[in-house]
């Protein structure tokens, strides 16, 4: 599987560049194979990323602007998911891809993060914390 980005390398908008090389800055950090498809330098790159964008993921003037990701055949999304999935250490799982071994990186869904979070703020009540003292002084007597 490769990442396919479909980018306008002679773009006149700051804002793509700054868009592009923040998508290409991230797959070639964290050492994910991609390829570049420029849409300024190939009509037919341009067609095929026009083509395959889905047609409710397209703006409203039905033009998709760079840059836009693939995995294979398979869409991925724009600056804008890419960015939110970023965001949300989900970028492997945006990519279609599994995340690299030891990586704590899309381990936790988000569902499974708020279900920590709830979880770790849960206060401590006083008979918890009685029974705890109880052990600890079990503990020392054992000792």
């Amino acid at each position: 599987m490769v990442i396919k980005v479909f980018l306008a390398t002679s773009s006149g908008s700051t804002a793509i560049k700054k868009k592009q090389q923040d998508v290409v800055g991230f797959l070639e950090a964290n050492k994910i194979d991609y390829a570049q498809l420029d849409i300024a330098g190939s009509e037919e790159n341009r067609m095929w990323m026009r083509e395959n964008v889905p047609g409710d993921k397209k703006p409203t003037n039905g033009i998709p602007l760079p840059p836009q990701i693939f995995n294979d055949e398979n869409y991925c999304g724009d600056y804008e998911t890419f960015f939110n999935a970023k965001e949300e250490n989900q970028v492997f799982a945006f990519l279609g891809l599994a995340p690299p071994p030891g990586s704590k990186t899309d381990e936790l869904n988000g569902e499974e993060e708020e279900e920590v979070k709830e979880e770790e703020e849960q206060p401590v009540t006083e008979e918890e914390e009685d029974d705890a003292i109880e052990a600890e002084d079990e503990a020392e007597e054992d000792s």
